[in-house]
């Protein structure tokens, strides 16, 4: 997969490694889109991997002197969501990190990553697009910030050099009068790519439009704004038949192609019907209803552990797995999944799909629930995992894995560690939970032959067995 795996802890220790890596070089975020291209043979002649989540001072979130929002390289999809002032100040960002993926997935996935990946079909460049934010790259040579619509040159194609890396992305914090939705199409609820995405940003002052953006994502080779819709709202007064006429004119504008996940004219259609929800969306003041008060994460006790890089040698990796101590020799070019199960025997965690789609192999990482097979082997490096086999205490089973049993929700019982490991910690977070949740907490684990029903029993008696009822 890779010849060399660095972990620099500070960014100068970074931008010295970049310096020298050439073109055969990847940077590692959360790796859920990287990993899965090595592992297709997208990168056949990969040198070197430069792991960043270790890297001090670039997980923050946070509003500088002047105003801006700042949001840094290693922050996830699910730092976003647990953030009150993106959910207030970059309301269309917040709407679309709950849309992406799932909860062990946005775990892992950076919204600088997303944006880095350049596919017309991610979700996050579309609203940061119509909030005209911006991009810090840095070098050793020293840093330069680009607008998000001039980072893009085309499908997975950006102005970054082989020697910078995005340090972190830059936005003036929307003003009250400022509403923005975010809507995407895909082919199912969750773990799927957009069909294709939209954005409307309005400045509304007493029902009139002043200022609008309409971004719209997977019907060109990079995300776009339409500025014949923007035009035509300005100076609106907003209701339904304002949105219905700038969904026409945003709709004319794109000219999308037609392929596996939808036809041209499908998605012609589509981006209508969604620029003008969007809309009536915000006439209705309903656009944040579509996010929950307190979005899944399962990330409840989630701690970073730092590692000194002179510590990580390539050969010797020391790690913790359900509380006892490892050491182990290399080499490690591999993923966090096989080292468990191959290594050191946890055969708990399953192999499914190793794409991130199925959720077989969710296993505790610092705390938070992930997918193992798209966590590069070093990641384990001082970290502490959980597998299935650490549920147990002292021989009791969880009261997850209990109720599972009583309620028979397993058949081949494949997925069942992974549907397990994601209850297990969705217990753990929420001290109240209701269906919607229970659907969210599991929406990254698929089940093929027994069904969802006693999956759903098996979880809600065992918070109620949680909680002493």
């Amino acid at each position: 997969m890779w010849k060399k795996y660095q972990m620099p802890e500070t960014v100068d220790q970074l931008l010295e490694i970049l310096a020298v890596s050439g073109e055969q070089t990847k940077i590692i975020a959360g790796g859920t889109d990287l990993m899965v291209e090595i592992r297709n043979g997208k990168w056949p002649k990969l040198e070197t991997v430069i792991d960043i989540s270790r890297v001090r001072d670039l997980d923050a979130i946070y509003q500088d002197e002047e105003g801006l929002i700042h949001i840094q390289a290693m922050v996830t999809h699910n730092d976003v969501l647990k953030s009150d002032m993106l959910r207030k100040y970059a309301s269309p960002l917040y709407q679309a990190c709950y849309k992406v993926a799932t909860p062990q997935l946005r775990n892992r996935a950076t919204v600088v990553g997303n944006l880095v990946t350049a596919s017309p079909a991610n979700d996050t460049i579309t609203p940061l697009m119509a909030m005209d934010a911006a991009l810090v790259l840095v070098s050793a040579a020293g840093e330069r910030t680009v607008r998000l619509n001039e980072f893009y040159l085309g499908v997975r194609k950006t102005v970054l050099k082989s020697d910078e890396f995005v340090k972190e992305i830059v936005f003036r914090p929307l003003k009250e009068c400022q509403k923005g939705s975010f809507n995407k199409q895909a082919l199912r609820k969750t773990q799927a790519i957009s069909v294709l995405n939209c954005c409307v940003l309005l400045e509304l002052v007493d029902g009139v439009i002043l200022n609008s953006a309409v971004t719209m994502g997977s019907v060109a080779p990079t995300i776009i704004h339409s500025q014949a819709a923007e035009s035509y709202l300005r100076g609106k007064k907003l209701n339904s038949e304002v949105a219905k006429t700038a969904s026409e004119l945003a709709a004319g504008e794109i000219k999308p192609i037609s392929d596996i996940r939808g036809g041209a004219d499908y998605r012609s259609y589509m981006m209508q019907v969604l620029v003008e929800d969007a809309l009536l969306e915000i006439l209705e003041n309903k656009q944040d209803l579509k996010v929950p008060d307190k979005p899944i994460t399962l990330s409840k006790g989630s701690e970073w552990s730092p590692v000194a890089s002179e510590d990580w040698d390539q050969e010797h990796l020391m790690t913790s797995i359900n509380g006892e101590k490892y050491e182990l020799s290399g080499p490690f070019n591999d993923t966090l999944l096989n080292l468990v199960r191959e290594r050191v025997g946890f055969t708990g965690t399953k192999v499914g799909c190793e794409e991130g789609e199925c959720g077989a192999c969710t296993l505790y990482l610092d705390g938070q629930a992930v997918v193992s097979c798209l966590v590069p082997a070093p990641r384990a490096h001082r970290a502490s995992i959980v597998t299935i086999e650490g549920l147990t205490t002292n021989g009791e089973l969880h009261p997850i894995q209990q109720e599972f049993i009583n309620h028979g929700a397993v058949q081949c019982g494949y997925c069942t560690p992974g549907f397990v490991m994601a209850a297990a910690k969705l217990i753990e977070e929420k001290p109240e939970l209701t269906e919607r949740d229970i659907k969210d907490g599991i929406s990254g684990n698929l089940c093929r032959c027994t069904g969802y029903y006693k999956i759903v029993e098996a979880i809600e008696a065992a918070f109620r067995a949680s909680r002493g009822e």
